[in-house]
């Protein structure tokens, strides 16, 4: 059921014509393991989805049976029809040796799934795993990813070559470190050595920064080393993305330069595709280098990223690292170009050469021709420091970004443009309301997401690019083009009304990425005014297709932007289509698990005979692969751009159930324009969303909600508080993430959070709830056909009520406190909620059980994040299910009739980023902050724990120390898992008053100080490494700054900490079930039973 590229049109990469003999495709391969990435992190996110799924479709078309290793549900690379044995388990030795004894394959391609990935190839290979069981690496070498991740071995090696690097050296300790770095003076980057993304790395400007770093650094490091080295900071940075065959043929994939200078990580910097400051000799040189490197660090097939540094007054170009790999820039390059590099890293592993490949694209040209680009690419990177209370939003070699958009146009302000307004930030494009004034020195010349909006004011302010050059380091190239946009606008400011009566100036303004939202505001008019002027001027969008070769060759494939020239490419067919709307960036709410509904939609649409029209801008995923849909548009998600996608194309519907809140707040705006939207009506969709009208519907149903109320302002919402009665559960509508909501225990917190809940989102009304203390919760995902509706599986939340149901573990099915005759309750709630709202396609129900009494808590006519785990879990595609009901088939004509069985039991773990973001606390509440999730998956509630914490990164303790501090109301449910954990062989650590407790109970306990009692403490304990578990439930205001220490240097040093006793006992049994004996391994495709 499952134009700039600085080379010649048509040029074939050097070493094409010089064969020998035919290499053919390698015969003696017939299995090969594939490694996946794991979960969505920071510097390791959805790109290694679209990677990692290219690769198993392309092995398996050439007949080689692929086995899959990957912990993470959310991505349809683990969905089981990607291949032959799909193992959902962790990402460990320990574990890919019994996937590899139980599959033999012939060989491991380590080069798609990331850092994670690599560094598990490379272990594999140090343990003797590969050698024993005769296994081989594709693509690159043990040696070659050991040259290409050991910053002095590849130093050494750029150096021999004559290529020119930084100076730095390697450092295992504080002293060591302060030795390397006196010669270069500050500043002085540091970097750890095998980690995500720069995790733990940093700029030092004195001597407490660098000892601070550099502490950190090895502590987070996974070989406790670290590089200091010399600084560039504002020196011009960029990337080559390359690929090289078995008979080294290299290409240069794509060229990007990055917007922001050397000093912020690349993926958390503005980029452009192609590269567009340096000359031609430069950048020949450049790509000389990059041939250079690669072939030095010996990467034998497959993709590679190199990253360049150039001082912009001298010239002096250093390479500063290269990734022996498909990297986080591949998904931007394979977009930008249309080049498949996964695919084709695939092919070239197994002995193919890029002149055996054809261009799937034009279907003329072979893979040996490099793609020239005659559009211009940027990419902006989406961030969510409002998750973070605390942390700093200053940019660095850190990465910080949680997703990102591209956006494509004939000139660089008209790409940059749209790629502003994919963003979704609530700014329209190029313009913001608000008064004008000169930004600080520092908005201008600290990195933060909003300089580029301070780098627009200050233009429009007077300041010259001169002295914007001097502060932010930006290329005078591109802050001309910014100041002509800010001409541009001041001229249509002036004009006024008048503005929109000029095709010519509207003309140019569109060419500029101007949005009708941004001509509107600038005319003193409403962007649907601003749209019937321009339409009225017949100044409208046409579509040119991404070809790889700058229109020399016919482009076969419908993969198309919008812009503002004379002929339109589009050339649409006279099928019947259906137009799926993306879910744009990622983010922390809105992640993969919806891209993945996205997809499925898309096959579902194309088998149901329909044409598949995918619109959608984020470069990272699946959906935007060209081969994903029948037709792709890379266009941002605006009522504007996709109403132009829709006016051309002319579909029969519209699906906006799939990608989140994105799409749902354009139903209506698409529906009043005379689109038809399939599936739930925009109508139910409102009826779930608004409040008020939820009400009415539990009334009309007949079921319980815990006391509710709205409000619009502060004053009406402490009234309503105080009515309700604390605690209180608040939050804005029609927000997803749990943005901006909170438990409040008082009227002064209440006021706050009103306050924050209100400016976050103007105009919409605030929801306030009874907080349903010692409740737990449930997640239902079902799916109706507008009569029937069908549970497709019921989830309980491991944690108790109060923490985000993304941030919660989750296991199916219900595992223990939810009486039978509970189930049955909530699966006839399900059924009567689904029909009263006349669901068709995917629901997402959460209800709440607290002494005996079921409340309904909030229902999503959608698609939820749910979606790719439950269908794991139950080994039914439901999202594409979803699709045809849909499309019109019944839930009988898609073979649901009944909820279906699960066999084992399937458990999701959420994956944070707060290493991330230093001094964060990592204690949890209503707000969303998982980047990511994984799956355990067994026969018993106790090994799928312990495999979804493994995956999760949570190593529990065999033996050891366990430290217990806990509140007052919860130190009678810790005593049953501290004598557990006694008897398991654990020693008992405990603050004063827990440690009373348990000794009062008979049970032997360890006083431990806490942080401001004295020393050594608690923290002091943890850092000698004598404590290996941690069980810190939230004791209040007086303790918040010792749990903050605990939970933290826990973070640090890898102690799992557990927050809930609900997560303590699911961990006891988890261990418990360990100590049973082997812990073994089964692929999705075969019934846990």
């Amino acid at each position: 059921m499952w134009g700039r590229q600085v080379k010649r049109h048509g040029t074939v990469a050097r070493g094409a014509s010089r064969r020998l003999r035919r290499v053919p495709k390698r015969e003696d391969l017939k299995s090969i393991l594939v490694l996946g990435s794991g979960p969505i992190v920071i510097g390791q996110a959805c790109e290694f989805d679209y990677s990692g799924t290219q690769a198993c479709r392309a092995l398996r078309r050439e007949g080689y049976r692929v086995v899959l290793v990957n912990s993470n549900p959310a991505t349809i690379m683990t969905d089981p029809e990607f291949a032959d044995a799909t193992y959902v388990e962790p990402l460990d030795v320990a574990t890919v040796e019994k996937v590899i004894a139980k599959e033999r394959p012939d060989a491991l391609l380590p080069t798609v799934g990331g850092q994670t990935a690599l560094n598990l190839a490379v272990a594999l290979d140090k343990e003797g795993v590969l050698a024993r069981y005769g296994v081989e690496l594709l693509g690159a070498s043990a040696h070659s990813v050991e040259l290409g991740e050991d910053r002095i071995l590849f130093k050494k090696a750029m150096q021999a070559a004559g290529v020119d690097v930084l100076r730095s050296g390697m450092a295992r300790s504080v002293d060591e470190a302060r030795e390397i770095a006196q010669p270069f003076g500050f500043p002085v980057v540091v970097r750890p050595s095998f980690t995500l993304g720069g995790t733990g790395g940093g700029i030092a400007f004195n001597a407490d920064d660098f000892e601070a770093i550099v502490k950190r650094g090895l502590l987070l490091s996974p070989l406790h080393e670290i590089l200091v080295e010399e600084s560039v900071l504002g020196w011009k940075e960029y990337e080559l993305e390359l690929m090289r065959d078995v008979a080294d043929t290299c290409v240069v994939v794509c060229s990007i330069e990055n917007l922001d200078p050397m000093g912020v990580h690349t993926g958390d910097s503005i980029t452009v595709a192609p590269q567009v400051t340096l000359t031609d000799v430069e950048y020949q040189a450049m790509r000389d280098d990059a041939r250079t490197v690669i072939r030095t660090v010996g990467v034998a097939t497959g993709g590679s990223n190199i990253q360049f540094a150039v001082n912009p007054k001298t010239g002096r170009r250093i390479v500063i690292e290269m990734n022996p790999r498909v990297s986080r820039s591949s998904a931007l390059a394979s977009k930008a170009t249309g080049f498949p590099i996964a695919k084709i890293a695939a092919l070239l592993a197994v002995g193919y050469r890029l002149d055996e490949l054809p261009n799937d694209i034009t279907k003329k040209t072979p893979a040996c021709f490099e793609p020239s680009l005659d559009y211009v690419v940027v990419k902006i990177p989406r961030f969510a420091f409002e998750k973070f209370a605390g942390a700093s939003d200053v940019l660095g070699v850190q990465m910080k970004s949680v997703g990102e958009v591209m956006a494509l146009g004939r000139t660089f302000p008209e790409a940059f443009g749209k790629a502003l307004r994919s963003l979704e930030t609530g700014r329209g494009g190029w313009t913001a309301g608000g008064a004008l004034s000169m930004p600080r020195a520092e908005a201008l010349r600290v990195p933060r997401p909003e300089r580029i909006h301070a780098v627009l004011d200050a233009l429009r302010s007077g300041a010259s690019v001169d002295f914007l050059h001097g502060v932010t380091g930006i290329d005078p190239w591109f802050l001309e083009r910014f100041r002509e946009v800010v001409g541009l606008e001041a001229e249509l400011k002036a004009a006024g009304a008048e503005a929109l009566a000029s095709p010519a100036l509207l003309r140019r303004a569109k060419r500029s990425g101007f949005s009708d939202e941004d001509l509107g505001r600038l005319s003193g008019k409403t962007a649907g005014e601003a749209r019937a002027a321009r339409l009225a001027a017949r100044v409208e969008p046409v579509f040119s297709r991404v070809d790889t070769c700058a229109a020399e060759f016919e482009s076969t494939t419908p993969y198309l932007y919008s812009c503002y020239e004379s002929e339109c490419e589009a050339a649409p067919t006279a099928n019947r289509k259906v137009v799926v709307l993306g879910s744009g960036p990622n983010r922390i709410g809105q992640g993969l698990e919806f891209d993945y509904c996205c997809v499925h939609a898309a096959r579902a649409i194309s088998e149901a005979g329909y044409e598949s029209v995918m619109v959608n801008c984020n470069p990272e995923t699946v959906s935007t692969d060209y081969d994903t849909s029948d037709r792709l548009y890379f266009e941002p998600l605006t009522f504007e751009d996709v109403l132009a996608v829709i006016e051309k194309e002319k579909p029969v519907g519209v699906l906006v159930q799939f990608g989140g809140q994105t799409p749902l707040k354009l139903a209506h705006p698409l529906q009043e324009a005379g689109v038809p939207i399939l599936g739930t009506s925009p109508e139910a969709i409102d009826r779930a969303e608004d409040r008020e009208r939820f009400g009415e519907l539990l009334a009309e149903t007949g079921l319980a909600a815990p006391p509710w109320a709205t409000a619009r302002d502060a004053a009406e919402g402490l009234v309503a508080g105080a009515r309700l009665g604390f605690p209180l559960l608040v939050r804005p509508s029609y927000v997803l993430g749990g943005r901006a909501m909170r438990v409040v225990y008082d009227e002064s917190a209440l006021r706050g959070v009103l306050e924050e809940a209100l400016a976050a989102f103007p105009g919409r009304p605030v929801l306030l709830d009874r907080f349903l203390e010692d409740a737990f919760e449930l997640d239902v995902d079902a799916l109706g056909d507008g009569k029937n509706v069908v549970v497709a599986g019921v989830m309980q939340h491991i944690e108790e009520a109060g923490i985000h149901s993304g941030d919660s573990y989750a296991v199916i099915p219900p595992y223990r406190r939810v009486p039978r005759e509970a189930l049955g309750e909530i699966r006839a709630a399900t059924r009567k909620l689904g029909e009263a709202l006349g669901v068709v396609g995917l629901m997402n129900v959460q209800y709440a059980l607290r002494g005996g009494r079921l409340y309904v808590l909030e229902v999503n006519p959608r698609a939820s994040r749910t979606v790719p785990f439950v269908a794991k879990a139950t080994g039914l595609p439901i999202a594409r299910m979803a699709a045809r009901l849909c499309l019109g088939d019944t839930l009988e004509e898609v073979g649901l009739t009944k909820e279906p069985v699960v066999l084992g039991v399937s458990i999701k773990a959420p994956v944070f980023p707060f290493r991330k973001f230093e001094g964060v606390d990592t204690i949890l509440g209503p707000e969303m902050r998982s980047t990511g999730e994984v799956m355990g998956r067994d026969r018993s509630f106790g090994l799928a724990f312990l495999k979804a914490a493994a995956g999760a990164g949570i190593r529990l303790p065999e033996t050891g120390t366990v430290f217990c501090s806990v509140h007052d109301g919860d130190k009678e449910a810790l005593l049953p898992i501290a004598r557990e954990l006694a008897s398991l062989g654990f020693g008992i650590y405990a603050t004063a008053g827990t440690a009373a407790f348990l000794s009062a109970a008979g049970l032997e306990a360890t006083p431990v100080l806490k942080v401001n009692e004295g020393r050594p403490n608690v923290v002091d304990r943890m850092i000698n490494g004598e404590i290996h578990l941690v069980v810190n439930t939230p004791l209040g205001r007086d303790s918040f700054y010792d749990e903050v220490a605990i939970r933290r240097n826990a973070l640090e040093r890898d102690i799992p900490c557990l927050t809930t006793l609900t997560a303590a006992a699911a961990a006891l049994e988890a261990i418990r079930a360990r100590s049973g004996g082997p812990v073994g391994v089964s692929p999705l495709q075969e019934s846990l039973v």
